[in-house]
């Protein structure tokens, strides 16, 4: 497939980080904690993560050199916004680190530029529309959040508005206004949060606008993006990453491949082309949905999606006899579990690709995986998260079976 016009991967015109203070780059730097890098020239950042990788994981495997960013600023694909009052005055944001506490906040460094411009058009409509922003305590008033994402390649934008109530008055006026404002927007779809928690989506939502979902091109294939879907905010880098993740598994064509933690079914659509047949689970639902879509678009016939808890999978297949060849995991920051690992080995995995965002918990997994039998033969790290102490890495593990 056709890759299409590919927009800025965050360049800075004249700015560096560690060249001038944090809080001339971001005013609320010190307040937000979301860049704890931002006073760190970009070459130091990367050191700091490379000895970090090789504190943690050393002990298990070589650690190959991170691969930075070109342009460190602007890659966040999806933007999150709190709403809330101060002063009289909508406001939008983020929490405080460690906090309920909202900071302001105008423009990010990390964000896409575009999305931070849209939320502020958003705050500046709300007075207008005699739209009241949610207050925690008192449980009254109607928009909590705004959500971005924006396709990296294809340019389309989804704007998801997150309301307390089904009743938005108004909304027809409110979403003209907005599209008046930036006809770049491809829909708008009102997201339902009734929840006393800290979550930002609800479970209902309305498209008040187009298709209800973007698309982005990664790797050669086209993938859409629900609200609720798992899709990588730095794609630059991300592409990168997976195509490194689907060269280690050393697929020949032959393999039965299962991908865990499969979101909207990225990397088992990437590497799909180079096995035999593709297994992808996953919880999400709606990711799901938007897997087996993607797969029927890309017309990629030899992987199934199953919507499972991918440890209860893996040992259903194991109790029936099957087996897989390779398996690629992408678990949250918190890690993997004892019993995901076990039912690794239990349909006789032969190679494990992890792609983790926590490399503490990684550290630990490693761990569990030598235990079943799984040697680590390299971690490569790949800055997904530039400004901040964050890092993404890929490992992979192959059985002692089959690199004795």
């Amino acid at each position: 497939m056709r890759k299409g016009k590919r927009r800025s991967s965050g360049k800075e015109a004249g700015i560096s980080a560690g060249k001038i203070p944090s809080e001339t780059l971001c005013p609320v730097a010190k307040r937000c904690g979301g860049c704890q890098y931002l006073d760190i020239p970009y070459e130091e950042q990367l050191k700091k993560k490379q000895e970090k990788m090789q504190r943690l994981l050393g002990c298990y495997c070589k650690v190959y050199a991170i691969k930075g960013m070109e342009h460190p600023f602007h890659y966040r694909n999806k933007v999150h916004a709190v709403f809330g009052y101060k002063n009289g005055e909508a406001i939008s944001g983020t929490y405080e680190a460690g906090t309920h506490k909202l900071v302001p906040v105008q423009r990010c460094m990390i964000e896409d530029e575009k999305a931070d411009e849209i939320i502020g058009t958003i705050r500046g409509m709300l007075k207008s529309f005699k739209i009241r922003t949610y207050d925690e305590d008192t449980g009254c008033g109607l928009l909590r959040h705004v959500l971005i994402r924006r396709g990296f390649s294809t340019n389309q934008i989804m704007v998801v508005l997150v309301t307390a109530s089904p009743v938005f008055p108004s909304k027809n006026n409110f979403v003209k206004a907005l599209r008046e404002k930036h006809p770049e927007i491809t829909t708008i779809v009102q997201n339902i949060n009734r929840r006393g928690t800290s979550m930002v989506l609800g479970e209902q939502e309305h498209v008040l606008y187009g298709k209800g979902y973007i698309e982005d091109e990664l790797c050669g294939f086209l993938f859409r993006i629900s609200p609720q879907s798992f899709y990588q905010v730095n794609p630059v880098q991300t592409e990168r990453l997976y195509e490194k993740a689907v060269e280690l598994a050393a697929l020949t064509g032959e393999e039965t491949v299962l991908d865990a933690y499969c979101g909207i079914g990225t990397i088992g659509m990437i590497a799909a082309p180079h096995a035999a047949s593709v297994i992808g689970v996953e919880l999400n639902r709606d990711a799901v949905r938007d897997a087996v879509r993607n797969a029927k678009c890309n017309n990629v016939k030899n992987i199934r999606f199953f919507c499972n808890d991918a440890t209860k999978f893996m040992m259903q297949m194991a109790e029936a006899g099957d087996t897989v060849d390779v398996v690629f995991m992408d678990p949250p920051r918190s890690g993997s579990t004892e019993q995901f690992i076990r039912a690794v080995a239990a349909v006789k995995a032969r190679r494990v690709v992890y792609v983790s965002c926590g490399p503490e918990t990684l550290a630990r997994d490693l761990g569990v995986f030598k235990k079943m039998g799984y040697e680590a033969q390299g971690s490569w790290p790949y800055d997904l998260f530039p400004e901040t102490e964050h890092v993404e890495t890929v490992v992979m593990l192959s059985h002692k079976k089959t690199t004795a």
